[in-house]
């Protein structure tokens, strides 16, 4: 059938999906009347395609109820899509105990000791009549060394059983006074002695651009994606921990809530709300999830893995990305209380963020804020975008994470962007080694490798993913399991030749026109050449400084030294092949 409407209304036939479902009323309205389009697990792959066509070629749509869904929208109200901002839940009652209750009469246990960036856990036995994941808020002040103190926010695991959990960034005597609306845990008080350790600590940003432990070690981000590993059940899970441990990976995006999306059609063992008849109740929490979840999250640390926890998505058939003001708060306050004593986690309010249209601008500042107060570690902090970037000047943004804005060109942006933003680079998103048919999941692990060393030698960090298509739809990119590309190995041996640099990083240079250049002036210089294919390399340098030269393939991986030191004029033959790099370290 061929779809006609009106072109005055706010939106029409002509209209690109995409331009709708970013527009909440336009959303609420194509869900509402048209849910097998909204639902689609392959959404992505027409989105960007004009309303009439996808609804000329819909079949759960008859020719009338298409043509009344274009009148509909016409009609839609100018500054009907404006998203307000959304009030936060109402504080809880100060009577959810009785006043006979004796104030500070609940069961405290905690530990006599710790050792700094480990983990401290109060435990608190007390009351668990009505719902104490909405009625109860208990929160803590840490005082600590020094005159040091740290606001802390507690939880409820179920079974009457609340928990308050801290990372204590310094040696000595901490002091913990606890705060309630409910009497039975107000005023309860508990101290612990710390001592020195060797433990890193969480990451911080270091020298502006770059990534240190908190003990000054220094972190080179080498990430990957596998959006939903966790919700895959153990025995893929434990595949993936597997993997990983022999991979060059140390950073992992990965999401709270599953995903509903192509690939991404099973159901997880397990979900973030406890159950109820009609889905999920999302005022109690499941505990069974969290630890689960939490244990993942250790099992990471234990390799050396930084956990990056995606906070909200789009990409939703269980109704999380939609749920109200006061439920997104609160779950953002579970997520805060529960994980940001976890020495490996990074915050990513969301992925792509600019695909969930019920969520405003204040929403997210007031998400920061809640991140900001409450996780004493201060842990890294960032927002994904899709097409639409956010504000990455915001004070509360630690890093730039970022996707690809142009199919081609993705790490030669590191240059523009560490200039526009001050802020460390880390394209989470320069597109996935695969072979499935979206653009954004199928260049060659040649070219992954690529868009590694050019963002690398720009002074940025590059993220891997992999998509290739498997018969039983377990693609790392979500679901983890094994990884089948050529990149990762490649990856690994970019990492060795960065952390053999002065300082484990890299820092552009402005050397070369026809060459992306990195090093210190005067002591290391590493160019590389991408797809080009010089047959040789000419070299103008201070006569005074004596180099030995590296001639390296970064795809077959060797290194090759050039027979003698060189200085002032030299030639530096190579083999007409792409991907080579050339690196100069001054000869002592």
């Amino acid at each position: 059938m061929t779809m006609t409407t009106s072109t005055t209304g706010r939106f029409s036939a002509e209209t690109m999906l995409f331009e709708i479902l970013r527009d909440p009323a336009g959303s609420e309205l194509l869900s509402r009347r048209a849910p097998g389009i909204v639902g689609s697990t392959i959404l992505h792959t027409f989105q960007m395609r004009p309303l009439g066509v996808i609804l000329a070629t819909e079949e759960s749509l008859t020719e009338a109820e298409c043509a009344e869904l274009l009148d509909e929208l016409a009609a839609l109200e100018p500054g009907s899509a404006r998203v307000l901002a959304r009030p936060a839940p109402s504080a809880p009652s100060r009577t959810y105990e009785d006043a006979e209750v004796v104030r500070g009469s609940a069961v405290l246990s905690a530990p006599a000791r710790g050792s700094v960036w480990q983990r401290l856990e109060l435990r608190i036995d007390g009351p668990s009549h009505g719902n104490p994941y909405i009625e109860v808020e208990l929160t803590a002040r840490a005082f600590g060394p020094g005159g040091i103190s740290h606001e802390l926010l507690g939880f409820y695991d179920g079974d009457g059983i609340y928990r308050l959990r801290f990372l204590p960034p310094a040696a000595g005597d901490w002091r913990f006074e606890l705060s309630s609306n409910a009497r039975s845990l107000d005023g309860l008080t508990a101290s612990i002695s710390v001592s020195a350790s060797d433990v890193r600590g969480p990451v911080r940003v270091s020298e502006q651009f770059h990534f240190a432990y908190a003990n000054g070690q220094r972190y080179l981000p080498v990430g990957t994606t596998c959006y939903v590993w966790t919700h895959q059940g153990d025995t893929l899970e434990e595949q993936t921990l597997r993997t990983l441990a022999l991979s060059p990976f140390n950073k992992l995006r990965m999401c709270v809530f599953p995903k509903s999306y192509t690939f991404n059609s099973n159901e997880p063992e397990r979900y973030p709300f406890a159950r109820v008849d009609d889905g999920w109740d999302p005022e109690r929490f499941d505990p069974a999830y969290w630890a689960h979840l939490e244990t993942r999250i250790d099992e990471l640390g234990a390799l050396g893995i930084e956990a990056d926890l995606i906070l909200f998505h789009a990409y939703d058939r269980w109704g999380f990305a939609t749920m109200d003001a006061a439920a997104d708060d609160r779950y953002v306050r579970y997520v805060t209380a529960r994980l940001s004593a976890f020495t490996n986690v990074w915050w990513s309010l969301a992925n792509e963020f600019d695909l969930m249209p019920t969520k405003s601008e204040a929403d997210w500042e007031r998400w920061a804020g809640i991140l900001q107060r409450w996780d004493a570690a201060d842990h890294l902090r960032s927002i994904h975008n899709c097409r639409e970037v956010y504000d990455q000047n915001r004070p509360w943004i630690t890093h730039v994470s970022i996707q690809r804005l142009d199919v081609y060109r993705t790490a030669e942006e590191t240059s523009r962007w560490r200039e526009q933003w001050g802020k460390p680079i880390v394209i989470d998103e320069c597109a996935y080694e695969g072979d499935i048919d979206q653009g954004w999941g199928n260049i060659s692990g040649e070219e992954m490798t690529r868009r590694f060393w050019e963002g690398a030698l720009r002074g940025g960090y590059v993220g891997h993913g992999e998509t290739y298509m498997d018969p039983e739809e377990i693609l790392w990119w979500a679901k983890g399991g094994e990884l089948h590309g050529t990149s990762p190995a490649r990856i690994g041996f970019l990492t060795s030749i960065i952390a053999d640099a002065p300082g484990a990083h890299l820092e552009p240079l402005d050397f070369e026109w026809d060459a992306v250049t990195a090093g210190v002036s005067g002591e290391y210089l590493l160019y590389y050449f991408g797809f080009n294919r010089p047959s040789f390399r000419r070299f103008f340098q201070d006569p005074a400084i004596t180099w030995d030269v590296d001639i390296i393939d970064t795809w077959n991986m060797t290194i090759d030294r050039v027979q003698g030191p060189q200085a002032g004029r030299f030639v530096v033959d190579l083999p007409s092949r792409p991907y080579m790099a050339i690196r100069l370290r001054r000869h002592d």
